[in-house]
Parts: C-alpha cells; structure tokens; sequence
C-alpha cells in the first residue's frame, strides 16, 4: 500500500521559518518524481516545487523562489521543503505528490497545514 506522510506545518509568523517533510513508502522511491503543491482556501492547488529523481533538476514557483529549498534523501524515502521568509500568502495547505517513472498514476499525501500569521 502507497503512503505518503506530511509533517512539519504549524502556526509562523511573517519572515519565520518552516521545514516541511514527507515520509513516502510502498513504492520504490528511488524512481519516484517527487513535488511540493499547496492549496489555500477559495484557490486551485499550485505546484510549489518539483524533485525528480535527479535530485539536482529541482524547479520552483517563481513565487517561491530564493525563499524556498525542495530536496530528497533516497536513503530515507523522504522529500523535504525548507521554507524562510515565509509570508502571509504562504498560508495553505501543502501536500506531497509522488509518481513513479513508470507509472501513469500518483500518489497525493494527506496534507499539512502551514499558517503564516502575526
């Protein structure tokens, strides 16, 4: 069975720092494109960033980019989102997304909520 875990949201305020992590297994992660998407209320899901398997490919939202750091450890099936200089309309809920290179099909985690907020 595919899992993919969120964790590492909360309650920050303006200019703060989160790192946001998932956990995935039941797929073999080494040959799984990794991305980062977020959604807040009353707006479409948005890709934040993208970590194929070339962890060095890595692609953001220019909304995010040069606040934001995606990255994967093979070693422990995990993907990871360092987030600084978080603003306001960061707050959403962020979610990992897992495709394997073979496979036409993904995987969504649960979700993870981040609240940027003085």
């Amino acid at each position: 069975q595919v899992s993919l875990v969120e964790s590492g949201g909360g309650l920050v305020q303006p200019g703060g720092s989160l790192r946001l992590s998932c956990a995935v297994s039941g797929i073999t992660f080494s040959t799984t494109s990794m991305s980062w998407h977020r959604q807040a209320p009353g707006k479409e899901r948005e890709l934040v960033a993208t970590i194929p398997t070339a962890a060095d490919s890595t692609t953001y939202a220019d909304s995010v980019k040069g606040r934001f750091s995606a990255s994967r450890d093979n070693a422990k099936n995990s993907v990871y989102l360092q987030m600084s200089s978080l603003k306001p309309e960061d707050t959403a809920t962020y979610y990992c997304f897992g495709r394997p290179l073979w496979s036409s099909k993904g995987y969504w985690g649960q979700g993870t909520q981040v609240t940027v907020s003085s």
